[in-house]
């Protein structure tokens, strides 16, 4: 049953936003030339890897050393507003269609974070990570890793439909609003590797 909302309502959304889908990558073709999309691997089922879709929302600038320049100062204005509204996510429900994802589940993380989850936290590889989760609907970008991951382990061990649902609806709201959202999220928190790894050598 999950499966078969995944690719129904997946559908559904490609279809009512293609209009939407197609200004948004004309507008970033404009403002960042190509590509238009970005294609990142990240830890999805069982740890297996995946390329996940966004539209691309940052330049390549970089400093004077050759390094990028911040998240938050190499999203234009056009990157602003796709993330605030969350268009930028649109292209993964290609990946929900090809199995990748699913619409909810914990949210896939990069692979250089695999070292660093605990043996409960690892629970949240047993099932199709999500576009959306529960982590999602209670803060998005401001919710602290620990809490994150435990939210991530408690959708894995009460999952239901119902659960799914509901966490759908609360993201549509969400989105609507706008909030929880960061342009630059490491700007607010420390990416889990060097969190986890300043735990480690604290005293």
């Amino acid at each position: 049953m999950k499966r078969l909302l995944d690719i129904a309502l997946s559908l559904l959304i490609l279809l009512l936003t293609l209009p939407i889908l197609a200004v948004a990558l004309l507008l970033v073709r404009v403002q960042l030339g190509a590509p238009v999309l970005f294609v990142q691997e990240r830890s999805g089922r069982g740890q297996q890897p995946v390329r996940i879709f966004k539209i691309r929302t940052m330049s390549d600038e970089r400093d004077a050393d050759g390094d990028l320049l911040a998240d938050g100062l190499r999203c234009g204005a056009v990157g602003r507003a796709l993330r605030r509204l969350s268009i930028d996510e649109l292209p993964q429900l290609v990946n929900v269609l090809r199995g990748d994802l699913s619409l909810a589940g914990p949210r896939p993380l990069l692979p250089r974070y695999d070292a660093w989850y605990s043996d409960r936290e690892r629970r949240r590889f047993d099932m199709r990570p999500g576009i959306t989760g529960l982590a999602q609907i209670h803060g998005r970008n401001s919710v602290a890793w620990d809490q994150r991951l435990a939210l991530d382990v408690r959708y894995v061990e009460q999952w239901s439909l119902g659960m799914d649902l509901r966490i759908l609806a609360a993201t549509v709201a969400m989105v609507l609003s706008g909030r929880g959202v960061a342009v630059d999220p490491s700007a607010h928190m420390l990416d889990l590797d060097k969190e986890r790894e300043l735990k480690c050598v604290s005293p």
